[in-house]
């Protein structure tokens, strides 16, 4: 009787518990830059929105980008280079990107400048474009005679001059800009460093968004050249079928790290549905061979079906007792 009722007992917290298994195994996040903005009557837009260029010393690099007017009216705007960077915040433990921070991975931005009407090149040029009309900007960059071997990054900003008043009197300005990824010659180090991966869900929910199987993780990039992190999410039942996994090049799971800073690689299975039973795996990659995969079973159940669950576990335990209490009641009788 007592095997029995403890095999009753172990089914109970098993539905009540969520079994988690989490196994570490240690083999060693581009942000899509927003192409335009938009305020009150301005509408900006810029071409194309990122820039890749192989940098040597001593070398001059000429090219050119298109700022749109989509408004209703002329548009005053001016262009100049700002570092693209992120800075630590305590606060939150999280990286916040900046336009403001220098490093010796920001040096680019003093070597940028851009052709003015009258053909000479300075730091900062101002252009007019009329409504639904466009503006070829020509920049260029001229690298000094050494050059710090890794990535140089900045960000080519075309920032408006005629800004416009909403309701509450306050003035309105747009800044889309172009991200420059530059790498330059001599020694590259690709390394990084991935914490705090872990897959997140609850196991009782009272609705379907807090249902959602979501897996995420820190990579810090401790080289001195960007590269593309990335994670890989895969759920599979308990006879193995395979319910969700990243597909392809996923622009929620994958991620451009720049040195000097460390991302969240997320990935969810939107879809997750409000009852079940998972194996959930998730594995990021950062750079230089650093992997991180954390397993985990997940147990997906609603209030109504747990409460169900336990009534009617509660009722057959019940039931049985009477039933082996009974028995042995008759036995007593026949032994007499």
């Amino acid at each position: 009787m007592r095997s029995i009722i403890q095999k009753i007992s172990v089914a109970i917290l098993a539905v009540l518990m969520c079994a988690t298994f989490v196994t570490t195994n240690n083999v060693f996040s581009e942000e899509g830059e927003n192409s335009g903005q938009q305020t009150i009557g301005t509408s900006i837009s810029i071409s194309p929105v990122s820039k890749i260029l192989q940098l040597s010393a001593n070398s001059v690099y000429e090219d050119t980008f298109t700022v749109s007017n989509n408004g209703s009216s002329d548009m005053k705007f001016e262009t100049y280079a700002a570092p693209y960077a992120y800075t630590y915040s305590e606060a939150d433990d999280t990286y916040q990107l900046g336009f403001s921070k220098e490093n010796a991975y920001t040096q680019i931005t003093r070597w940028v400048t851009f052709k003015q009407s009258d053909g000479n090149y300075v730091p900062k040029a101002t252009f007019v474009a009329a409504p639904g009309t466009s503006v070829e900007v020509a920049y260029r960059i001229s690298t000094p005679d050494s050059v710090p071997a890794g990535g140089q990054y900045a960000v080519l900003f075309a920032h408006t001059l005629t800004a416009d008043t909403n309701a509450s009197g306050i003035k309105t300005e747009a800044s889309p800009g172009l991200v420059v990824y530059g790498r330059a010659e001599g020694d590259t180090k690709a390394s990084s460093e991935i914490r705090d991966a872990k897959i997140n869900t609850n196991m009782i929910v009272e609705n379907q968004d807090k249902s959602i199987i979501n897996a995420s993780a820190k990579v810090k990039n401790t080289g001195n050249v960007d590269f593309m992190a990335s994670g890989r999410l895969k759920v599979t039942g308990i006879f193995g079928q395979v319910y969700y996994e990243t597909q392809g090049i996923s622009a929620k799971s994958r991620v451009s790290i720049i040195p000097e800073s460390e991302l969240a690689v997320t990935d969810s299975w939107d879809e997750t549905p409000f009852f079940g039973l998972f194996n959930v795996e998730w594995t990021v990659t950062g750079s230089g061979g650093a992997t991180e995969t954390v397993t985990r079973f997940v147990a997906i159940i609603p209030p109504v079906i747990l409460i169900t669950t336990i009534l009617l576990l509660t009722i057959a335990i019940v039931w049985i007792i009477i039933v082996l209490r009974k028995r042995k009641e008759r036995r007593s009788k026949f032994m007499v």
